[in-house]
């Protein structure tokens, strides 16, 4: 008797819910493609491309925007003899520098046998070789750079959309594309950095629930066999993924979830049920993920901002977080991080979507400013932080959060 056996009943095709899955269409998307195909026309052209600087939070659709357009210019294009065009795509999670950016393009465009190192060069020789390795391809060159934000200098950016206006290169025609999940990114920038880089800006708003529905329907109606999902279903799915950010990748990832369920409890249809349990497994594991994912600071700025949370304070900004965050450093005998470094751990957990942040403006008098709040269930967050409550101590705002807490545990003392 096999072990194994092929199970058809839910799934016609459940790889159409995975991230890597590219839809022949993109729905709920149309002005910010329109947008998008127009910044890209001079290719199409023959002229030198704009560089574009594209924005919004995770799972709203930037990266697929940008697959399925360059996909498109690629086939359109083959049909002039006059224009060569080379998209090189690079993700830049892991990568913090301009010298690593520069080192991977470089290789991107070498082969196997020719690689370089990724230390060992000075910064300026490794763009002289960059530059030799743009003019050899030739031709129209659009670099796509994945979660731009994760580079902390920004001499990449300079160099790039600049490089053929300093004679850098003579054969290439170069545009930038950046992509980036912090709003606040594009405001770090350089002016002069931020004039080349953000030449045709385009902001991509989180799906509302019924762009939701229309994306799931979509997915659904390859990857599930037909009157499998109860009515239900996708709405519930939607109305999550709207109230989670407009995470359309989050929603996605529930009616997968949802179909696994209904596929492993061998059921013939998929309910509201398998949506609202999967959906709290899958928001344990995001959770467990993302925490453990962060730096020891990282826990404790999460830890102060929890205990705020609880205390009514919320939504709160920086500096106010700030005194509870140090308090917590010193009892766990760590030294304190700058106000900047702290607030770069709230815009991480921002973007994990455990935190959720308001932009606040009063004017000329209050100006612009962020308040945080927590965007998770507590208990959840506290069985991911065990470890840092334990090292902390316990404050009195979470302890009915926590079965039987040690009284020893407790910060009786708390400032």
């Amino acid at each position: 008797m096999a072990l194994f056996e092929r199970d058809h009943d839910i799934y016609r095709d459940r790889d159409a819910l995975r991230e890597d899955y590219q839809p022949e269409e993109l729905v709920g998307r149309d002005e910010e493609l329109r947008t998008y195909q127009g910044a890209l026309q001079p290719v199409i052209n023959g002229e030198q491309p704009n560089n574009v600087f594209l924005y919004g939070k995770t799972g709203v659709g930037k990266t697929a925007a940008t697959r399925y357009l360059l996909e498109h210019l690629k086939l359109d294009v083959a049909e002039y003899d006059d224009i060569d065009l080379t998209v090189v795509f690079s993700n830049c999670d892991g990568l913090t520098s301009s010298y690593q950016v520069a080192t991977r393009l470089v290789n991107e465009f070498r082969s196997e046998t020719n690689q370089i190192s990724t230390t060992g060069y000075p910064l300026g020789a490794v763009y002289e070789m960059l530059w030799d390795e743009l003019d050899d391809c030739g031709g129209t060159i659009l670099v796509v750079l994945d979660e731009i934000d994760h580079i902390d200098d920004d001499s990449i950016l300079y160099q790039l959309p600049r490089a053929r206006a300093n004679d850098k290169v003579a054969e290439a025609k170069i545009g930038l594309i950046g992509i980036s999940n912090d709003f606040s990114f594009r405001d770090d920038l350089s002016p002069k950095v931020k004039s080349s880089l953000c030449e045709q800006e385009i902001h991509f708003p989180a799906y509302n629930a019924t762009n939701l529905r229309a994306i799931l329907q979509q997915r659904a109606d390859v990857a599930f066999h037909d009157g499998v999902l109860n009515d239900e279903v996708i709405p519930l799915c939607a109305a999550y993924g709207a109230k989670d950010a407009g995470d359309a990748r989050q929603s996605i990832d529930l009616l997968m979830k949802a179909g696994d369920l209904a596929r492993d409890e061998d059921t013939e249809r998929v309910t509201a049920e398998h949506v609202r349990r999967g959906r709290r497994a899958l928001e344990r594991g995001r959770i467990k993920e993302g925490i453990t994912g962060l730096t020891e600071h990282g826990h404790l700025v999460l830890y102060a901002l929890l205990t705020l949370d609880l205390e009514g304070e919320a939504p709160i900004r920086s500096r106010d977080v700030r005194p509870r965050y140090t308090r917590f450093a010193e009892l766990a005998n760590r030294d304190p991080l700058v106000p900047r470094r702290m607030r770069d751990h709230l815009s991480e957990l921002a973007m994990l979507g455990i935190v959720s942040v308001t932009e606040r403006n009063e004017g000329r008098r209050g100006g612009t400013y962020r308040e945080y709040a927590l965007d998770m269930d507590v208990e959840l967050l506290l069985s991911a932080m065990a470890e840092t409550v334990e090292l902390v101590g316990m404050h009195d705002s979470i302890e009915e959060h926590v079965d039987d807490p040690p009284v020893s545990a407790t910060l009786d003392d708390f400032e």
